[in-house]
């Protein structure tokens, strides 16, 4: 654990704890990947601010579940909840020595940052400047998003974080916003913010060949480990076995690429004239696997039958980024169209993160076919069912789309 506060009991709201936890978890996993995809220091750092706040977050869970627990059915009731505060925690650490392989220079291939444009967006942090033209604005006002591309996920304020920032969030000089975008909006945003120019990193062509598969397997593992996470929330909320299995089989394909990485990296090192500097990958290839542990332990509880605690229920809820489940109706707009045709993601702001489809087997048994991290040509159709992140008002919207209940 990080050093830091001192933390004593005092009466919390579970739920609350558990909401946070959860925007933190995934603000954390998103940050350190930018951090080593972007070679940024600074957006590093800030990985290990938002971990210190997590170990306390992970003690208040803690102390408060322990005492809530008098009898053995209470236990029962609340072992699945430690689960989800202890997986919550794994990511923090995870995410913690991502952000250390740049902090500490442990070493990566260009090789590495060379897979940016295909694996993240760009994400800069940027200071408030006193003049800024968007200083004492609300987001709704600025309405960066549709404007620019740009979205602001976090905002840290006199040391204290804002996740998921809403369109009533006034900005403040001396703010620190983390936002995400096209590179055109973001230089647009970085300049309006600070008066300064943004200058994008340039990812550097590979130039370690026999790595090109290892990068490539560590990017897979990145994405997937993503997708298991949200998945996973998305299991604890709507008590899904289904999904929770899903889950189960990305940690299994996770396992699965980080032993072939190993071979292929064991295999580079004696081909390369500095092996020592692979190291950064061997670490980012340790954390995205403990990432992809963690997502089972969240979707364990239901794995076996445990069901979802009331309490963590409504923590997924009440967090910052929902997850909803919409199913579409005939005749709506999403049915018989792509999500590119539509373009759901800039329209919702809600990202699909999972598409079920309803099939009939010859047998005439009813099952169910699952399309994971669905892109622009996937085609929706009526009963099937989507899985969708993001904010509030871009879950209605997107309901609005679906047609559905």
């Amino acid at each position: 654990m990080a050093s830091g506060e001192d933390v004593t009991y005092e009466p919390v709201s579970v739920k609350d704890v558990l909401a946070e936890m959860k925007d933190t978890a995934e603000l954390l996993i998103d940050l350190s990947y930018s951090a080593v995809l972007l070679g940024s220091d600074e957006i590093a750092e800030e990985v290990l601010a938002l971990e210190e706040r997590m170990d306390v977050l992970h003690l208040q869970a803690r102390m408060s579940l322990l005492m809530a627990a008098r009898n053995p059915e209470d236990a029962e009731a609340l072992a699945p909840v430690l689960g989800v505060v202890g997986a919550a925690e794994k990511i923090s650490d995870a995410a913690g020595d991502i952000a250390k392989v740049v902090l500490e220079d442990i070493g990566l291939p260009a090789a590495m940052r060379a897979t940016l444009p295909e694996a993240v967006e760009t994400l800069v942090r940027a200071t408030v400047a006193a003049d800024s033209t968007y200083a004492d604005r609300t987001l709704g006002d600025l309405n960066l998003e549709t404007a620019t591309g740009v979205r602001i996920i976090a905002i840290r304020r006199s040391g204290e974080w804002l996740m998921n920032p809403t369109a009533e969030t006034t900005l403040q000089s001396g703010d620190v916003l983390l936002a995400r975008g096209p590179e055109e909006g973001i230089a647009e945003v970085y300049a309006a913010t600070t008066g300064g120019t943004y200058e994008p990193p340039a990812p550097p062509e590979s130039d370690i060949e026999d790595l090109e598969r290892a990068v490539d397997s560590i990017v897979l593992m990145k994405n997937m480990s993503e997708l298991a996470v949200d998945l996973a929330y998305g299991a604890v909320l709507f008590d899904s076995e289904a999904v929770a299995e899903e889950v189960l089989e990305l940690e299994a394909e996770v396992d699965a690429l980080q032993s072939r990485f190993e071979a292929w990296t064991l295999q580079a090192a004696g081909r390369v004239d500095d092996p020592i500097a692979l190291r950064g990958l061997v670490h980012l290839a340790r954390s995205t696997e403990v990432i992809s542990d963690a997502a089972l332990e969240i979707s364990e509880g239901v794995l076996r039958g445990l069901g979802t605690h009331p309490v963590v229920e409504a923590a997924i809820e009440a967090s910052d980024e929902v997850i909803v489940r919409e199913t579409v109706a005939a005749g709506s707009d999403l049915d018989g169209a792509t999500l590119g045709d539509l373009e759901v993601k800039t329209r919702t702001g809600m990202r699909v993160i999972a598409v079920r489809r309803p099939a009939t087997h010859p047998t005439g048994k009813h099952s169910t076919d699952w399309e994971l991290s669905p892109g622009p040509a996937t085609t929706i159709e009526a009963g099937d069912v989507l899985i969708a992140k993001g904010t509030r008002s871009g879950a209605e919207r997107l309901g609005e789309l679906a047609g559905g209940e």
